[in-house]
């Protein structure tokens, strides 16, 4: 319910000047339970206009929002009442359906993180931590909200009870706090930039929707001065592996048991092929085209028709997302590829280094479940902790301590940074990079600027023939 006072004071207009002395807008000040409230107009008939407004809602005794400022009349008038936890739920149910499982758990951590700034008191609050995942897990979820049990409906209770409403972000100072919770992590400080930009973008959906909801009569952090931080997000040299340390990695991989011999090709894929794990984790084995083998007469044995280079063709990618988030309970989503409409194929080469590899695979290990090239050791889906704990353990048998301890190929993922790199510095251009990559050629140089070897040297080279010219 809105907080309302009748101790409302309404003083003369203001006459705003500029260094000249030219009147530039007249102000119209008052109070309302001590709190100091201004709106300026460009007319001075504007102004007495909304002044008089004022003061024959005081002399009525009508109560005034300490929210807004103004007789709680107007707002009624202007916008339906909601609160925040209804409306948060009810812009989660909207976007649901069109949304990725991932970008589900980005709306329901973007509403978590800002709903605190939005309570409106602490009475019988729940725990912090046992609000956050009633919250995520399950107010913000479309799909099991209603099957909430236990302290964790309890604590839906309580939130449906006890949140602001939506109209409260009409002042600048809860708009200001919104934001800046949304942006902040447990301990105080700023999130990463990526997550103040992501919650930011989903508050600012949020709050559109809002206004076409009629809950707000315009988007109040489209009128906030943000300085919007950098992101200039680029691939770290230090992670990125040479062929040599490529190699030594793959046979750490393929000595592991049970699962080394199969997850080997698993990371060649990424690191000759460029692949995203959730591209290559999804692989078919009629995504794979291999040259074609005839026998050689010569030496009696089965060899390549071709220079032994071939392609990997596919349309579709299974991001991990979790049982909750996706609509038919798997762990992983099956969707287009990043960043490409539904059914659009990219195409990338298979060099004879990778071609050898996946024939072997393929001659030990076949097909697996739904033609899957890649599969865990009981036929099922391949698991994301297996291959993540394998390659874990190949860094620590490859690489010297000193590297181990770096950020040479950490993450799986920066296997794909050292294929894309490679072709890079093999002087394949940036538009053919860009098309097997999957990014847009702006996207390509942004991120693998510093992984271009060799530019400083030529630089310097063109500098110095051109001063020796001069």
């Amino acid at each position: 319910m809105i907080n309302t006072t009748y101790d409302v004071r309404v003083y003369k207009i203001e006459k705003r000047k500029n260094k000249n002395g030219k009147v530039t807008s007249y102000r119209v000040v008052w109070q309302t339970a001590g709190k100091w409230w201004k709106t300026s107009f460009p007319k001075e008939a504007q102004a007495d206009a909304y002044r008089s407004s004022l003061l024959i809602a005081t002399r009525k005794g009508e109560p005034f929002s300490t929210l807004t400022g103004e007789p709680v009349s107007w707002s009624r008038a202007a916008a339906v009442e909601m609160s925040w936890y209804d409306f948060a739920c009810k812009f989660t149910d909207m976007k649901w359906k069109a949304s990725s499982a991932n970008y589900r758990q980005d709306i329901a951590r973007a509403l978590t993180a800002a709903t605190p700034a939005m309570l409106a008191g602490d009475r019988g609050k729940p725990d912090d931590k046992a609000l956050r995942h009633a919250l995520k897990r399950w107010a913000f979820n479309a799909k099991q909200r209603n099957e909430a049990t236990g302290d964790t409906a309890s604590a839906l209770r309580w939130l449906a009870a006890n949140t602001k409403p939506v109209s409260a972000l009409t002042d600048p100072q809860s708009v200001r706090s919104l934001l800046d919770t949304a942006t902040t992590r447990l301990d105080g400080k700023r999130a990463a930039t990526s997550t103040v930009l992501r919650n930011k973008t989903i508050l600012q959906n949020a709050l559109d929707y809002a206004v076409e909801l009629k809950l707000l009569t315009r988007n109040p952090i489209k009128d906030m001065k943000w300085k919007r931080p950098q992101n200039s997000y680029e691939v770290d040299r230090r992670s990125v592996v040479n062929h040599a340390q490529a190699r030594a990695l793959l046979a750490a991989v393929e000595a592991q048991e049970p699962s080394g011999r199969r997850l080997k090709a698993f990371f060649a894929v990424m690191y000759y092929a460029g692949l995203r794990p959730e591209e290559t984790v999804n692989l078919r084995t009629h995504n794979v085209i291999l040259p074609a083998l005839a026998e050689n007469p010569a030496t009696g044995r089965m060899e390549e028709l071709s220079d032994g280079w071939g392609e990997l063709s596919f349309a579709e990618a299974a991001p991990f997302a979790g049982r909750e988030w996706t609509d038919d309970g798997a762990l992983r989503e099956v969707r287009s590829l990043k960043h490409r409409p539904d059914g659009h194929t990219r195409t990338v080469p298979c060099p004879p280094e990778l071609t050898r590899i996946l024939r072997a695979h393929l001659a030990e290990f076949g097909d697996g479940p739904e033609g899957r090239l890649f599969y865990g050791v009981r036929g099922g889906e391949l698991p994301t902790i297996t291959y993540r704990r394998a390659w874990a353990a190949a860094r620590e048998k490859a690489l010297t301590p000193a590297e181990a301890a770096s950020p040479l190929a950490k993450r799986v993922y920066d296997l794909r940074h050292a294929c894309v790199s490679t072709w890079l510095n093999a002087g394949v251009p940036a538009t053919q990079v860009a098309q097997w990559a999957g990014h847009s050629v702006e996207v390509l140089l942004r991120i693998y600027a510093k992984c271009i070897a060799g530019q400083d040297e030529a630089a310097r080279r063109r500098i110095s023939d051109a001063l020796r010219e001069t």
